[in-house]
């Protein structure tokens, strides 16, 4: 069986939060069941100096002539293509999203068809919004390739003004509620959800949350109409990625038997942010700083947090008002410090060193913080929604212990935050997470499963 596997990031060559993390870990795990290929735009800031040609063609949308050249190096291939290879970032700047974006992964989503095509494809499976007009492509091409649509996160949708049907080269009759309309414009995800030959997102609680008016962001009525192809499948980690014993960002490497190097981790790290005081629990934040993140609730609660003899450090990028509350907070406390950026080394360290992980998410479909922070010994305190419910239980007899609240509250925060302090020097709880199996296997093959029955 043949798959090609394609997301709009997959790490080390692109990655803005979990979706690249996935990217770059499950088709790893999948290789044990299938021949697995995958494939990415290929963004200006990738080089092609280690890449080589496999095709060039031309694609036509809206009536304009698209020259495509499509890159590869082993198993993974670059789509680069006019407007989507041309710009600084992924998928906009300051100014909000780039206004050329429905041109942009369109052409991404035809580019993979034709790739499928030209590999002889089984089996297509798309990643968000970004590259879910392919299902719709494939249909249009009338091809025997099936393909399977993973939602990531329900809030982002991909959606245009109703002229982008012309710019997309689609034709009216897909202007339609069963189809891509969505009040009065056109929604990428739709036209993927309507048109895949399966659908899954990343955890089966939130598989459950999306056919409710509460975390269906508009699309619950339409996910109900189509749940009969519908599954919640969890996801994993990188296991050898983000492994505290071979982990090269570290300045120790550590495991399960040997804790001591991870306090080790933690003078160093406090050393290089400025924080004073190794023995104080230090909570830290890794997260992409938007509301859905619960980042405003950690900001309401920020003065009785840090009353608390406690070190916090927050490490993200985002912008708006949170920010600036954030900024404010570091330069008013000693015991925080707030860096506004993302930075894989930095991440990988703060893992090492801290005490506890706050994600007070809203919602989260999933969530992969939570994993990494287990692995590395970390106590993740978390609401009990999405993935982060499937993967964190306050709860002896199950793997994957941490401290969890049920009521989206500060006060039921700050109680859970008191609950996670009795645990700090709770070394055989630390101990036991970094023994639970947080790759990618199982999920891999229930992937593979849901692959087998298509063909």
């Amino acid at each position: 069986m043949k798959v090609l596997f394609c997301a709009s990031e997959i790490y080390p060559y692109a990655k803005t939060g979990g979706l690249g993390d996935v990217g770059d870990a499950l088709p790893k795990s999948l290789q044990k069941y299938a021949d697995v290929a995958v494939a990415m735009p290929m963004y200006s800031f990738i080089s092609s100096d280690d890449l080589q040609v496999f095709a060039s063609f031309s694609l036509q949308m809206g009536g304009i002539d698209y020259e495509i050249e499509i890159y590869n190096t082993q198993n993974y291939y670059f789509i680069k293509a006019p407007l989507l290879s041309s710009t600084e970032n992924l998928y906009g700047n300051a100014l909000g999203d780039y206004a050329s974006n429905d041109i942009r992964f369109g052409l991404f989503a035809k580019a993979i068809v034709e790739l499928c095509t030209l590999m002889s494809v089984d089996i297509l499976h798309v990643n968000d919004w970004h590259s879910a007009l392919a299902p719709l492509f494939i249909k249009e091409k009338g091809l025997h390739v099936k393909s399977v649509l993973t939602i990531h996160n329900l809030a982002y949708q991909g959606i245009f003004s109703k002229e982008s049907l012309q710019r997309l080269g689609l034709d009216n009759s897909y202007f339609r509620m069963e189809a891509l309309e969505f009040y009065g414009k056109i929604n990428f995800l739709k036209a993927g959800i309507a048109f895949c030959d399966a659908l899954t997102t990343v955890s089966p609680s939130y598989a459950q949350e999306i056919l409710t008016p509460a975390f269906g962001c508009g699309l619950d009525g339409f996910l109900q109409a189509h749940k009969y192809k519908l599954h919640g499948i969890l996801n994993g980690i990188n296991a050898d990625f983000f492994d505290p014993k071979t982990d090269s960002f570290l300045a120790y490497n550590y495991d399960a038997n040997h804790l001591e190097d991870k306090r080790k981790n933690k003078v160093a790290f406090l050393k290089k942010i400025k924080l004073k005081d190794p023995r104080k629990p230090l909570f830290i934040v890794l997260s992409r700083l938007v509301p859905q993140k619960g980042i405003d609730l950690i900001c309401k609660a920020l003065p009785e947090i840090l009353a608390h003899k406690i070190n916090l450090y927050i490490l993200g990028d985002g912008e708006g008002d949170m920010i600036s509350q954030l900024t404010q907070a570091a330069l008013r406390y000693e015991n925080f410090v707030f860096e506004n950026c993302y930075d894989e080394s930095l991440s990988h360290q703060a893992y090492a060193a801290a005490d506890f992980v706050l994600m007070p998410s809203l919602f989260e479909p999933c969530g992969l913080v939570q994993m990494i922070a287990m692995r590395y010994g970390v106590i993740p305190i978390v609401f009990a929604t999405g993935g982060l419910r499937d993967s964190v239980f306050e709860d002896q007899d199950k793997c994957g212990r941490g401290v969890v609240f049920t009521k989206y509250s500060k006060k039921q925060f700050l109680l859970a935050l008191q609950r996670a302090l009795l645990l700090q020097k709770d070394d055989a709880l630390k101990k036991a997470n970094m023994a639970c199996d947080f790759s990618f296997q199982k999920s891999a093959k229930a992937y593979f499963e849901i692959y087998k029955a298509l063909v």
